[in-house]
C-alpha cells in the first residue's frame, strides 16, 4: 500500500511540474490523472505531504504549483559527510545543500544557489546553480600513485573530493609523500578536480611533517624574505645616546620581566613602587618600542601586517617579525638599555587610576623573573628562591597586594573570568608527543594579566576621549536568545538570571560562575556559558567589551606578536610627538577599518592552527594510549554520541552504538542522552570512566568506549533521589 502512495506521489509531483501544464486545481489534476470523484480523499492527502515536503506551494486562488524558487548568493560551508550549508548575508537561517546538489562546487566557494523554501519543521534546501569566485586555490594532502597519474588526498575533511594529478603534473612526488597541490580545474557533476603539485613537503614518518601540513594548509608564511631580514638586521643597532635623547630615563627605576621559561621576546616589563604618604601605588607597565624600528609601510611593517600575529604551534613559533627583532633588540632583556613606550599609572589603594602618563621611556630590566619562581617566592614561601631574589621580593608582594585589589574591582563591576583547564603537549626527539602536562595560571600569571589589563584600558580610554582614530578591541553583547536558552537550560539545575529579557549584563554571567563554582555542573554550564557569547575583535568604534565589563579596550601591550599593538603605538607616538594633524588624522581614518578587519581575520586563522595542532598532538599521543581506562566528564553532546574530556585536557567521543545496553537518542533541549527502555541518561558534567578505542591524526578524532564497570548512566529513579 505504501510503495502503491509513494508511486502516485511521485506522479502527481510529475505533472504538476511539467512545464506543459499550468498551475492546477485539484479538480484539474483528479481529471488529468482519471481519479473518480469517489476516490479522491488520496489524491488531497498527497497534495498536503507535497506542500509540507515544499516540492509544491498552493496559490492563493487554489491551484497547486511548482514553488518558485529564489536564487541566492553565499559562501558554501561543507562538511566531512559531503552535505553543506549556504550562509547568506542577512539571512538569519543557512541553507541544507546535499552532497549531490553541489555540482563541483567546494568549501568556502561563493555560489549562487537556487532555494526551494522548507516546510514545518523543515529548513531551506538548495541546488548550487553556478560557483561564482573559490576561496580554496590549492590543497595540502596525501599522494597516491598509480601507473598512469595519481591524486592526492586533502587533509581538509571538509574537501571530500580527491584531486586529480596527471603524471606530468607529480613534480616528481612519492606514494605517500605530503605534498601541496594548486587546483588546475574544479570539475564539476562528471569531472573530477584536477591539479598539480606544486611542493613535496615530506613522509608523514619524518619528525615535524605533520605541524608543516597544517602550516601549508593554513597558508600560514614561513620564510621571511630577504629584503624584510635585511632590513631587520640594518636596524637592530644597540640603544645609542641619540635613540635616548628626548625619552623619559627610567634605568634607575627597579624593574623586571615575568614571562615563562622557553620566552624569548619579552615586550613587557613591569615597575612598581608605592607612595608611603598618600598609600597610593606607581605602576610602570613598560612595552617594546617597536615602531622605532618598524617604520610605517617599511618591508618589516607590510611583512607584520600580512602576518598578523605570532602563531604559536606544539614546537614551533611562526613570528610576526624577524627573530633579529623579536628575540633582539625589541626584546626587554635583562641588563640591557631598552626603549620603550611606557604606561605610567598612579593608582590609589582601592584600584581607581587617579593619574597616567603614557611616554616614551628608555628603561634597562633589572632581572629576568619567570612565573615559576615568581609563583615559589609568593605561594610556597621558598626559602632558597627568596634568598637568590632577596632585593626583589618586596617588589613582589607589592605586585601580589595590588592584583588581588585590581582582581577585586575589576570583579565588583561584573568582569567575567572562565579558567578552563590548559595543557602543553610535549615531543619527543623524533617530533612525537609523548607527554600532556597541565599548565595552570599561578599567582604570577594573574599579576601580569591584571597589569596589561590595567594598561590596555588605561590607554583605550586616553586616546578614546581625544576622540583620535584607534584600534579598539571589542566584545559584544550576547545574542538575547542565546542568553534565554542558556537561562531556560540552567533552570534545570536550579540555577537563574535576572534581567536577561532584552540584554544581560555581564554581572549576571559572573554571578553564575560563582554560584556554580565547586559544583559538579560547573564545567558544564561554564562551557555553555561562553558559547553563549560572541567572539572579541578588533574595531576602530569603542563599543566596549563585553567579557571585561570594561566601556574601553584595546591591545596595547604586545607589538612584537600583534599587528594591532604596533598599530596603534605608531599613533600614540605620533601624538606625543605633535605630528599627529589633520592629514595624518585622515590617513588613520583611511587605513585603520582595514587593519582592523584583517587583524581579526588572522587572529582568527592563527586560533585555528594552533587549535588543529593541538588536535593532532593529542590523537598521536593517545594512539600510545589505545585499550587503557581513564577517568573523564562529558563536556558535550550530539545525535551521534557524547564527549568526553579527561583530566589532561584530551576530548574524545563515545559514539552512541557503543552503548550496548540500550538505544539512546539525544534530547537537545535538555542535553540528555537517555536510554528509551532502561531510562538511562548521560549528562553534560557527569563523570564517567572510559577506554581508548582508537585515535586518528587525519581525521584529528579520538574514540572512546565506556569501561566496563564504569558509570553508566543514571535511571529517572536515581536522578529524582539525588
Amino acid at each position: 500500500m505504501y510503495e502503491d502512495y509513494e508511486k502516485r506521489k511521485e506522479l502527481v509531483y510529475q505533472l504538476i511540474c511539467d512545464p506543459l501544464y499550468k498551475p492546477m486545481k485539484e479538480k484539474e489534476i483528479a481529471i488529468l490523472m482519471q481519479v473518480p470523484r469517489e476516490d479522491r480523499m488520496w489524491l488531497s492527502e498527497i497534495l498536503m505531504d507535497l506542500q509540507i515536503e515544499g516540492k509544491i506551494e498552493r496559490t492563493k486562488r487554489g491551484k497547486y504549483q511548482k514553488p518558485e524558487l529564489l536564487v541566492l548568493t553565499g559562501v558554501l560551508q561543507c562538511t566531512a559527510k559531503g552535505f553543506g550549508f549556504v550562509t547568506v548575508e542577512d539571512r538569519e537561517e543557512d541553507i541544507f545543500v546535499p552532497e549531490e546538489e553541489k555540482h563541483g562546487a567546494i568549501h568556502l566557494d561563493t555560489v549562487e544557489v537556487t532555494v526551494r523554501p522548507g516546510g514545518p519543521g523543515r529548513r531551506a534546501e538548495g541546488s548550487v546553480r553556478r560557483v561564482l569566485a573559490h576561496e580554496i586555490t590549492r590543497v595540502v594532502g596525501t599522494y597516491h600513485q598509480s601507473k598512469k597519474f595519481g591524486f592526492v588526498e586533502p587533509d581538509n575533511q571538509r574537501l571530500t573530493e580527491d584531486l586529480y594529478i596527471p603524471a606530468e603534473c607529480s613534480a616528481g612526488a612519492e606514494n605517500g609523500q605530503k605534498v601541496v597541490a594548486e587546483y588546475t580545474g574544479y570539475g564539476d557533476d562528471r569531472k573530477k578536480p584536477q591539479g598539480k603539485i606544486t611542493q613535496i613537503i615530506g613522509r608523514m614518518r619524518d619528525p615535524g611533517t605533520d605541524i608543516l601540513s597544517v602550516i601549508y594548509g593554513y597558508d600560514l608564511p614561513q620564510e621571511f624574505p630577504e629584503r624584510v631580514l635585511q632590513q631587520a638586521e640594518r636596524v637592530s643597532k644597540p640603544v645609542s645616546e641619540a635613540d635616548r635623547a628626548g625619552r623619559l630615563d627610567l634605568r634607575k627605576l627597579q624593574t623586571v620581566t615575568i614571562d615563562g621559561e622557553d620566552a624569548k621576546d619579552l615586550d613587557d616589563a613591569i615597575s612598581l613602587t608605592i607612595d608611603e604618604a598618600t598609600g597610593n601605588y606607581h605602576l610602570g607597565v613598560h612595552i617594546a618600542d617597536v615602531t622605532n624600528y618598524v617604520q610605517e609601510n617599511s618591508a618589516l611593517d607590510r611583512e607584520a601586517l600580512t602576518r598578523g600575529t605570532s602563531v604559536y604551534l606544539t614546537d614551533r613559533v611562526i613570528p610576526m617579525l624577524p627573530r633579529q627583532l623579536s628575540n633582539g633588540i625589541c626584546s626587554l632583556n635583562q641588563g640591557e638599555d631598552r626603549l620603550a613606550l611606557s604606561c605610567l599609572m598612579e593608582i590609589d589603594p582601592k584600584g581607581t587610576v587617579v593619574a597616567h602618563q603614557i611616554a616614551e621611556t628608555v628603561i634597562c630590566v633589572d632581572r629576568r623573573m619567570t612565573y615559576t619562581s615568581v609563583a615559589k617566592i609568593l605561594e610556597e614561601k621558598d626559602e632558597q628562591e627568596r634568598s637568590l631574589y632577596q632585593e626583589f621580593v618586596p617588589l613582589f608582594e607589592r605586585m601580589e597586594i595590588l592584583s588581588g585589589v585590581l582582581r577585586e574591582k575589576r570583579s565588583r563591576r561584573g568582569a567575567i573570568d572562565f579558567d578552563f583547564p590548559e595543557a602543553k603537549i610535549l615531543l619527543d626527539e623524533h617530533g612525537k608527543a609523548c607527554e600532556i602536562v597541565p599548565h595552570e595560571r599561578n599567582t604570577a600569571t594573574k599579576i601580569i594579566e591584571d597589569f596589561m589589563l590595567l594598561a590596555n584600558e588605561t590607554v583605550a580610554e586616553d586616546y578614546y576621549w581625544q576622540e583620535l582614530p584607534f584600534v579598539y578591541r571589542t566584545h559584544e553583547n550576547p545574542d538575547p536568545e542565546k542568553i534565554r536558552q542558556l537561562a531556560a537550560f540552567i533552570a534545570n539545575f536550579g540555577y537563574g538570571m535576572k534581567g536577561i529579557r532584552d540584554e544581560v549584563h555581564p554581572k549576571e554571567l559572573q554571578k553564575l560562575l560563582s554560584r556554580i563554582a565547586g559544583s559538579p555542573e560547573e564545567a558544564l554550564i561554564s562551557r555553555l556559558t561562553l558559547r553563549s557569547m560572541k567572539r572579541a575583535k578588533y574595531s576602530t568604534e569603542c563599543s566596549g567589551h563585553f567579557g571585561l565589563s570594561a566601556k574601553y579596550y584595546c591591545h596595547f601591550t604586545s607589538p612584537i606578536r600583534r599587528y594591532p599593538d604596533l598599530q596603534i603605538h605608531r599613533i600614540i607616538k605620533e601624538n606625543l610627538r605633535g605630528r599627529l594633524n589633520e592629514e595624518r588624522i585622515s590617513h588613520y581614518e583611511g587605513i585603520l577599518p582595514e587593519v582592523a578587519e584583517e587583524s581579526s581575520r588572522l587572529e582568527r586563522r592563527a586560533e585555528e592552527a594552533e587549535r588543529e595542532t593541538d588536535k593532532m598532538k593529542k590523537a598521536e599521543y593517545m594512539r600510545r594510549h589505545i585499550g587503557e581506562e581513564f577517568d573523564g566528564v562529558i563536556c558535550g553532546m550530539n545525535a551521534y554520541g557524547f564527549y568526553v574530556e579527561l583530566e589532561n585536557t584530551v576530548e574524545g567521543m563515545v559514539h552512541v552504538s557503543t552503548l550496548w545496553d540500550d538505544h539512546y537518542e539525544y534530547d537537545e533541549r535538555e542535553y540528555v542522552m537517555q536510554g528509551l527502555s532502561t531510562g538511562r541518561k548521560f549528562q553534560l558534567g557527569e563523570r564517567v570512566r572510559i577506554r581508548v578505542l582508537d585515535a586518528d591524526t587525519k581525521r584529528r578524532t579520538i574514540d572512546f568506549e565506556l569501561a566496563e564497570g564504569g558509570n553508566y548512566g543514571i535511571t529517572d529513579g536515581e536522578a529524582d533521589c539525588e
